[in-house]
């Protein structure tokens, strides 16, 4: 993972870190069968996360600590908004693409 983490990894990571989790825990709330979606794969395969014990606890890799610290610090600075815009593109609402799997 040598590119800056996706918002949905970012959320994936802290929901981990937030408290112990078990594997039934976290495929009931992450797993899909959208390929456009595969947080729970990616982060598996990038080392951020680990099953552990008899319990099958979802936690954290070291990796995955430090790729969750690095986003949480750069927080204020990625993604801010473009203040420069006019009123009147300001009040127009963005598009959305709907998303199908």
């Amino acid at each position: 993972m040598s590119d800056a983490p996706s918002l949905i990894m970012i959320q994936f990571l802290s929901w981990v870190a937030d408290r112990p989790r078990t594997y039934t825990q976290t495929m009931e709330a992450w797993r899909t069968t959208c390929p456009r979606l595969s947080v729970w794969e990616d982060a598996v395969i990038g080392d951020l996360v680990r099953i552990d014990g008899e319990l099958r606890a979802v936690s954290l890799t070291p990796r995955g600590h430090i790729v969750l610290r690095k986003a949480q610090a750069g927080k204020g600075h990625a993604g801010k908004a473009n203040t420069t815009k006019s009123r009147s593109a300001s009040r127009r609402p963005a598009a959305v693409e709907p998303r199908t799997c």
